[in-house]
């Protein structure tokens, strides 16, 4: 075991977290237990509910009761922002906190979404995302994280379509000086996917119990091209399945969930994730 897990726990014992109203729902402690033992971490992975009002008690709880970090989700990602000590790059170009660092009273605000997202892609659909030209559907704030990872990767372009137009063209403006990326409409969609290199749905349509739904037409759906959806339940969304119809490289959102975990825990921890073990976990857990 490495000194620095050792320095982390003087009293052998780690404890982590996931803040969410609601949480039961949550695949995180199955995922994140699996790390630390794995990993021969001696601690556990809890579910938090905390309801907005009560948030300012949680994040104090966080260094009273000695957590080393806590993983962060609806509807706290924003809100917490106020309460972090620092705030990671990540976490201020994209608007939200999903993991909390606590290192020696001071708590680290960081958003492992976007770059957990990449990780996955180039993992698991396409080696690098270098002078592609990519095309993302929806403007909310799992956007956001990822718009902005896919920029650190030098794309050729990133168009960013959304039902509301001007929300599309505000996004594209706050990262303008990342790279080349522009907002359009959804009803441009057959337009914008024409010379498409790779597609990523980042809304909810299509997630369970909608499951015959897709965010685009089909028809504009182009052959052979990376199609990816950053929903998990189902594993092969209605969009996934028309895409590999069409002969295209698809990539469903488990791999998304299981990387921003695996970086909240190297922040945490400093060693590389158990990713393996993760993923198996949460597979068991559906």
């Amino acid at each position: 075991m490495s000194n620095k897990i050792q320095e982390l726990k003087p009293s052998g014992y780690t404890l982590l977290g996931v803040m969410g109203d609601p949480i039961a729902h949550s695949k995180s402690p199955a995922m994140h237990q699996a790390a630390l033992y794995k990993t021969g971490i001696h601690g556990d992975y809890v579910p938090l509910h905390v309801k907005p009002e009560g948030l300012d008690a949680a994040v104090k709880g966080i260094k009273s009761m000695g957590f080393r970090g806590v993983n962060v989700t609806i509807p706290h990602k924003v809100e917490i922002m106020s309460y972090m000590d620092e705030l990671d790059d990540s976490a201020k170009l994209t608007g939200a906190v999903n993991t909390v660092v606590h290192e020696e009273g001071r708590l680290i605000g960081y958003n492992t979404d976007g770059a957990g997202y990449v990780r996955s892609l180039k993992e698991e659909a396409i080696s690098s995302l270098e002078g592609k030209l990519i095309v993302v559907i929806g403007a909310g704030g799992a956007a956001r994280g990822i718009v902005y990872a896919l920029l650190l990767e030098s794309p050729a372009s990133v168009t960013i379509l959304n039902r509301t137009m001007e929300r599309a063209e505000k996004m594209a403006a706050d990262f303008k000086a990342m790279g080349q990326v522009q907002g359009l409409p959804i009803s441009e969609a057959h337009h914008a996917l024409l010379h498409a290199d790779i597609i990523i749905n980042t809304t909810s349509v299509g997630m369970h119990p909608n499951l015959h739904e897709t965010p685009i037409e089909q028809d504009a759906l182009p052959e052979g091209v990376v199609v990816s959806d950053l929903i998990y339940n189902p594993l092969e969304t209605k969009l996934l399945s028309i895409a590999k119809e069409k002969k295209c490289i698809i990539h469903g959102g488990l791999g998304m969930f299981i990387y921003q975990g695996a970086i909240a825990f190297e922040h945490w921890f400093g060693i590389p994730a158990p990713v393996h073990a993760m993923r198996k976990a949460v597979l068991e857990s559906f």
